[in-house]
């Protein structure tokens, strides 16, 4: 008699939770709604996570400030602040959407999958958009751009699934750096440094380890393994700190007033691990970081070519 009730019970929880799903379904297929939700799956608060890298590219890919803002570094910009995030991180969602019924970051600032034919087929456009950028960039760019698009699929949909290989998954996460050397590439004609495309593929490991340590209970619970699962909070730390070590000597090698820049990071990492703040709130802090450094990085570039004393009145 309990076991039927119990089975009455759970028939009538999933009823509801099909419903509830096709509820939200239909909410983000709809109007304004569907807008809405396109732009939480984006995750605005890390849209510069992809445009940020175009931004520093062509600082430095530019020999005068006239190559700054031409058509095409204007549509690579576009492309990578809002399609890409899109693209991105609907595939992400589309193949964790059982997983994420169990992470709480989805109840705040994030949304769950609410996958509307709509929905589907704007995560599909700005994938082929994405594709379309190859016929405005020289064929120098294109393997960073192809690189992008394979690795933001082979990150999250099988038979790949990145994500759910320890270590495989922070070095997957290197797509982050392809967008900056894609324009790199464009501008100046020419591959970046082999020192700088390290640094940068090693700083994104980094933060995507670092960003992987809120999640380690909600993936240990949900069967996902992980390079934070595998290794626990404290040791990721340590990974975090060597993997951003290892990135600003990359750039040390560039440049040091670069590597210096770079060095804010292991530090960080390393006062968040002996801190009694937790990472669940360093985590939220960690854009503002981001964009503080990338802000510095872009203006150094720009200085290269436009001295501060010739912007000074």
């Amino acid at each position: 008699m309990i076991s039927a009730v119990s089975d009455q019970n759970r028939s009538a929880g999933d009823d509801r939770s099909r419903s509830a799903g096709d509820d939200r379904s239909r909410s983000a297929g709809s109007g304004s709604e569907g807008l809405r939700y396109l732009l939480v799956l984006s995750r605005p608060r890390f849209w510069l996570y992809l445009a940020g890298p175009v931004a520093v590219g062509v600082t430095y890919g530019i020999s005068d400030v006239s190559e700054l803002f031409t058509p095409v570094t204007v549509a690579l910009a576009g492309y990578f602040l809002l399609p890409a995030n899109v693209f991105l991180y609907g595939v992400n969602d589309v193949f964790d959407a059982d997983i994420d019924e169990l992470n709480p970051k989805k109840e705040g600032r994030e949304a769950r999958w609410q996958g509307s034919k709509p929905v589907v087929a704007a995560v599909v456009a700005s994938g082929l958009l994405g594709l379309a950028t190859l016929a405005i960039t020289p064929r120098v760019a294109w393997p960073y751009l192809l690189g992008f698009l394979v690795l933001a699929v082979g990150y999250s949909a099988p038979p790949l699934r990145f994500k759910t290989t320890p270590f495989l998954d922070s070095l997957s996460n290197g797509l982050y750096a392809l967008p900056g050397a894609a324009a790199y590439a464009t501008v100046a004609g020419v591959h970046p440094p082999l020192a700088a495309l390290a640094g940068a593929w090693l700083w994104t490991m980094g933060m995507h380890t670092f960003s992987a340590i809120p999640d380690i209970e909600p993936d240990r619970t949900a069967g996902i393994d992980t390079t934070a699962t595998l290794l626990g909070e404290g040791r990721t730390y340590a990974y975090c700190f060597a993997a951003w070590t290892a990135a600003a000597a990359g750039f040390w090698l560039v440049d040091f007033r670069l590597g210096a820049l770079l060095g804010v990071y292991p530090v960080f990492v390393a006062w968040v691990a002996r801190s009694s703040v937790s990472v669940d709130r360093a985590y939220w802090w960690f854009p503002a970081l981001n964009t503080v450094v990338g802000t510095l990085l872009s203006m150094g570039g720009l200085w290269r070519v436009y001295p501060l004393w010739e912007a000074l009145p």
